[in-house]
């Protein structure tokens, strides 16, 4: 695996066009931005912590959701030129993790691939950047997505003398997932935060939790989930196999329960509990970009175009309010109006994460999330 730059400083005309003329179309500059479009996008079953899918690693469920994608866009295996997967759990997977999803998927061995970790950021993140690539003209053609089997993720202990008394495991879920790395807490203190400073009660994030599991289950019965998923086989040894191809999570709840659940992080007033936060899960989805000329060439039908996008950071314990920074950036660039916007999808790592931006942002809840999210559907992180 080999990263190549050309960089280009005060030289004569004549002799700067003649290095141009040598290299590699995969890193060239050009004078206008590429469009870009995307051909397919596609995610296996969401599956519960230690269940259905919990038999497969993140590698291979990435290679199930790639390998769905490029089929489902209709396209040979060898028309993708690079690849970006999202995967923030990857202790004990082996290297470069995106790049075993990728062969696994039966892609060129040649085919460049960069594993992606931007915590529950990183699978969107994998397709921003793949985006710039094909605007920039250094590919036509790309996969992004993310991966993740929290099923599969290890303890872990230090190297050293054993202590008297024995040694401590941690949980790399929690140490390299789900805990701020700077406050030293707990992503669901951050949520608690979040919902002391915008004044939003543990019953209105019920509410919320309530309906994101009421529309992802109308969304499933009425099939329109159905048409995102990549079924995935299970094979056991002297049984027959398995077919997973539904989401397991959203059928999983007790709504009676609800509103008696007590809160996870702050025993004393506190508001996030186990319904209204998001799940530990495994899954990976996957989509493939190209240019517009490439979708010509290759006579696709694109689903979208991807017309801009934009990051924001904000202090680590406030990272649920991060989207409401971002938004603004996105519609500045592109010259739209919130109430432009048809559909608007925010990651639901707590419910309060929602009722936050929607609240900052001034936009209709109706709008939000209309079938449902990662509270109810699973949130396995470097998927979303």
């Amino acid at each position: 695996m080999a990263a190549v730059a050309i960089l280009c400083w005060r030289r004569p005309a004549a002799e700067l066009l003649r290095a141009l003329k040598y290299t590699s179309r995969g890193y060239a500059s050009q004078r206008t931005l590429n469009e870009v479009v995307i051909a397919s996008a596609v995610r296996t079953p969401i599956g519960s912590f230690q269940g259905s899918l919990s038999s497969l690693p993140a590698t291979k469920l990435g290679s199930i959701a790639i390998k769905g994608a490029i089929d489902r866009a209709g396209i040979p295996a060898e028309e993708v030129k690079e690849a970006y997967m999202g995967n923030v759990l990857q202790a004990g997977q082996g290297q470069a993790p995106a790049r075993q999803a990728v062969l696994g998927a039966g892609l060129p061995i040649c085919t460049p691939t960069t594993t992606v970790n931007k915590v529950c950021a990183s699978g969107m993140k994998s397709i921003m950047m793949a985006a710039q690539s094909l605007m920039c003209g250094s590919q036509d053609v790309m996969v992004a997505g993310g991966m993740e089997s929290m099923s599969n993720v290890p303890y872990t202990m230090s190297r050293g003398s054993t202590p008297y008394g024995g040694v401590k495991l941690e949980d790399l879920i929690v140490k390299d997932g789900l805990t701020d790395a700077y406050n030293h807490i707990h992503m669901g203190n951050c949520a608690e935060n979040t919902a002391k400073k915008f004044t939003i009660s543990r019953e209105e994030q019920d509410t919320y939790a309530i309906g994101s599991y009421t529309k992802s289950k109308t969304a499933w019965d009425s099939g329109i989930l159905k048409n995102e998923i990549v079924p995935v086989t299970i094979s056991k040894k002297g049984k027959p196999d398995t077919e997973v191809k539904e989401d397991e999570e959203y059928k999983r709840v007790d709504f009676s329960k609800v509103p008696t659940l007590k809160a996870v992080f702050q025993k004393e007033n506190g508001t996030v509990t186990a319904a209204n936060a998001s799940t530990l899960n495994d899954g990976a989805a996957a989509l493939v970009l190209m240019t517009t000329e490439a979708a010509k060439r290759l006579k696709v039908k694109p689903l979208a175009r991807i017309v801009a996008f934009a990051d924001a950071a904000v202090d680590p314990i406030d990272f649920p309010i991060a989207p409401a920074h971002a938004v603004p950036k996105i519609l500045s660039a592109t010259g739209l109006k919130k109430e432009d916007v048809a559909m608007w999808e925010i990651n639901e790592a707590f419910s309060v994460v929602v009722l936050a931006n929607i609240k900052m942002l001034g936009i209709d809840p109706q709008k939000v999330n209309i079938n449902g999210g990662a509270v109810s559907l699973g949130h396995p992180i470097g998927c979303n």
